[in-house]
């Protein structure tokens, strides 16, 4: 790789990549399973909701009002709080393989998200994830979310890098289609070790860590 395009920047989702996906249609229909919820009416209701809500313009509480609690419920909302915090989950490999990736090759590490406020800031502190990430481009932060072009331009003015020198990992096609057409090298993340392996293709080897 010519020095010139050596990777300077690493831009991550957190759904999918390093954590699983904070509420997504599972954890909605397991929600629906645990506390007595008719499915299809919740998922209608959230639909219309989770673009506003991801995009920091209803406060968790006021999700809840438009989904859930719209009408009287025998469980309270500290109870279906708890169950949505409780979907996350961490991938551990990934985190781990991420910090290790940071302090070989001095990366600034970015994540790019679309997450809500709360579920967000709860994510982050639970896992400790700004142990290693430098800043969180997060569409209920920014009011931008993907497939928005706009966040990724966002993204790149923060991190002070240009596009050649990043290489962003996410689970979503459409996003790295979208991050890709704004020069942007991305990778599309299945697994732990097919992404290692890609990584290693644009110059970013751990060789400290099993390469499986």
């Amino acid at each position: 790789m010519k020095q010139s395009n050596k990777i300077a920047t690493l831009f991550l989702d957190i759904g999918g990549v390093l954590l699983t996906d904070g509420w997504q249609h599972q954890s909605r229909k397991r929600a629906a399973g645990a506390f007595g919820l008719n499915l299809s009416e919740m998922e209608e209701r959230h639909h219309l909701t989770f673009d506003t809500y991801e995009g920091g313009k209803l406060t968790l509480e006021e999700y809840l009002d438009r989904v859930v609690f719209y009408k009287k419920r025998p469980f309270t909302r500290a109870q279906f709080r708890r169950f949505i915090f409780a979907q996350s989950k961490p991938y551990p490999e990934m985190i781990e393989f991420v910090r290790r990736l940071k302090a070989r090759h001095r990366l600034q590490v970015i994540v790019v998200s679309n997450e809500a406020r709360e579920l967000n800031a709860y994510r982050i502190r639970k896992f400790k994830l700004d142990r290693f990430v430098d800043a969180f481009v997060s569409s209920c932060f920014v009011h931008l979310r993907k497939p928005d072009a706009d966040i990724f331009r966002l993204a790149l003015d923060i991190a002070q890098t240009p596009a050649r020198k990043v290489v962003y990992i996410e689970n979503t096609p459409m996003f790295v289609q979208i991050a890709e057409g704004l020069g942007i090298r991305s990778i599309l993340h299945t697994d732990y070790r097919s992404t290692c392996a890609k990584l290693a293709s644009f110059g970013l080897r751990n060789d400290d860590g099993p390469q499986r």
